[in-house]
């Protein structure tokens, strides 16, 4: 590896941010003050993402390298870019986050520890170094997930995300020990030459279809999303780290191997499949929702099943956009969670708008469908432009009937502004399509029967929205929302299957910092037989699948 970076130097910068990362994990967990370990932390992040600069100018004026261990490409800077942006806001306000907790020093480390583990994910190009960064990943996201160790459902519920990181880890195992057999190397970048060059083995078929459940099993997919839900007693600011490259890092590895899913079509019926199952029914619970903060985790979870649909459907390219875009807004939407809060008490105080008429959303739609069409076409008329693909115009669809609420006439009539910037989507779409292109090339078309299911899904979802807003109390909606509102029951039946197989361990006894009442118990004087993980209903409850949300 050393006789690797010194032939090439355009290597070591973005190598550089794991380290610098890593070593700052180790002297914050050894400050004596926690001011000492944020000055640290932030210093480090700013660090990270110098490098992403650095690596960035680079590779534009050098292009593209790679290595047996490190790669740098444009998936390299983009990510690392991301990584370090996101990663110096979180540790900025996790400082005052936890500005007199007695254990910021370790929090810190930890943090620091899991952004060098995934700046190692994205710079690496040997599986083998790829499986082990992603395992150590998990491994420091687990201590910041379980800071609250005296909490029984931040224990229980990291358990549980435990258990199904250490499956995706045995998947990601099988896949290198396949890949090895199959083309005599752990280099990324070869694997993906010879899978697009030559007849894809038998073994690599399965070695692919193992990754595609590791990334599944990592982007919290149905039925295994439980602990993204539930997640939210872990502190807030981990909520956003998990969006800078953590539970959207199966998306990533997933680009990497991009040329061998293309020829993969068992893999890619299965990421669309469980794409699409996921987004739809993460979509319709999303709506259930009070708690902002489980709405968020819901809508991640959403997101996540429509990033690997792309990646099945091969708009690789777009599945890169939604990556970055979704990682900026959903990181700064749970930091402002408590701002989305009192905004929305204040909105509660005014009176609620009437629902739009079945002729006001017939209207909206067609006007919608036919302006993205317009738009669409116009676009293609430009000199310079690419043709598109059947899937991008399966993707257009998905934005005209998501751009629908924007042009529903309201009181009768369709407003000029609305217009503008409903029709402003799908141009940004496709100015961005066409960025986006030139730095990861789309794959092949899909079949055209996953192509129809993505659109079947699509409408479906369309059609029970917007009955639910014609008739939200009808007899139909009556019946679905209380299945929505407990997520189809999906996780409780897997969570009683996991704790069978490895029930939980205890919560930690920390002493309160503050004086209690002698005459009131306290759960710190209690034996450690006396304190019991929680149930998966209690589980359920918190985050309101059988009960009420935890705000």
């Amino acid at each position: 590896m050393l006789a690797d970076l010194a032939n090439s130097w355009s290597l070591v910068v973005p190598l550089a941010s794991t380290v610098v990362l890593a070593l700052a994990g180790v002297v914050a967990r050894r400050c004596a003050a926690a001011s000492s370990a944020w000055s640290v932390g932030r210093s480090a992040t700013a660090v990270a993402a110098f490098v992403a600069v650095l690596a960035t100018v680079i590779f534009i004026a050098d292009g593209a390298a790679s290595g047996a261990f490190v790669r740098l490409d444009a998936l390299t800077v983009l990510m690392l870019g991301l990584i370090a942006l996101v990663g110096w806001v979180v540790v900025r306000f996790s400082a005052t986050y936890l500005a007199g907790d007695p254990h910021e020093q370790r929090y810190a480390a930890r943090m620091l520890m899991t952004l060098a583990a995934v700046s190692l994910v994205v710079v690496a190009n040997n599986l083998l170094v790829l499986v082990v960064a992603w395992a150590a990943a998990s491994f420091a996201l687990h201590g910041l997930l379980t800071f609250f160790g005296d909490r029984p459902v931040a224990v229980a519920v990291a358990h549980k995300k435990f258990l199904l990181a250490r499956v995706a880890d045995a998947c990601m195992v099988g896949a290198t020990v396949l890949f090895a057999t199959s083309f005599d190397t752990l280099r990324i970048d070869e694997i993906a030459a010879r899978a697009a060059s030559d007849p894809l083995p038998t073994a690599g078929r399965l070695a692919i279809a193992l990754v595609a459940a590791a990334a599944l099993l990592k982007c919290a997919q149905l039925p295994f999303h439980g602990w993204l839900i539930q997640v939210m007693e872990a502190p807030t600011p981990v909520s956003a780290l998990l969006h800078a490259g953590v539970v959207n890092l199966g998306g990533f590895v997933l680009l990497r191997f991009a040329p061998v899913v293309d020829r993969a079509v068992e893999t890619r019926t299965l990421l669309v499949a469980a794409g699409v199952t996921t987004a739809v029914v993460a979509s319709l619970v999303m709506t259930t929702r009070v708690s902002v903060k489980v709405s968020l985790a819901w809508s991640t979870c959403a997101q996540m099943g429509f990033m690997l649909m792309q990646c099945g459907i091969g708009l690789w390219e777009m599945a890169l956009l939604h990556l970055l875009a979704h990682s900026l807004y959903k990181a700064h939407a749970f930091l402002g969670a408590g701002g989305t809060v009192r905004r929305t008490q204040r909105l509660q105080l005014h009176s609620r708008p009437s629902p739009p008429t079945l002729a006001a959303l017939v209207v909206g739609t067609i006007t919608a469908v036919a302006g993205t069409v317009a738009v669409t076409l116009a676009w293609g008329a430009l000199p310079g432009t690419s043709s598109l693909s059947s899937a991008v115009w399966v993707l257009l669809v998905i934005v005209a009937l998501a751009i629908v609420p924007l042009v529903v006439p309201k009181h009768g009539r369709l407003r000029a502004a609305s217009l503008v910037r409903a029709l402003a989507v799908p141009v940004a779409y496709l100015a961005l399509h066409e960025v986006f292109a030139e730095l990861v090339p789309a794959g092949p078309d899909a079949p055209r029967a996953l192509l129809g299911i993505v659109v079947i899904a699509a409408v479906g979802l369309f059609v029970v929205q917007s009955a639910s807003q014609l008739s939200p109390h009808g007899p139909v909606m009556s019946r679905l929302r209380p299945w929505l509102y407990a997520g189809l029951f999906l996780d409780d039946a897997f969570t009683r299957l996991a704790f069978a197989v490895w029930p939980p361990p205890l919560p930690d006894e920390r002493p309160a910092l503050l004086p209690q009442p002698r005459a009131v118990p306290i759960v710190s004087t209690m034996k450690p037989s006396a304190v019991r993980p929680p149930e998966p209903s209690v589980l359920a409850a918190s985050t309101g699948s059988t009960g009420r949300e935890a705000s």
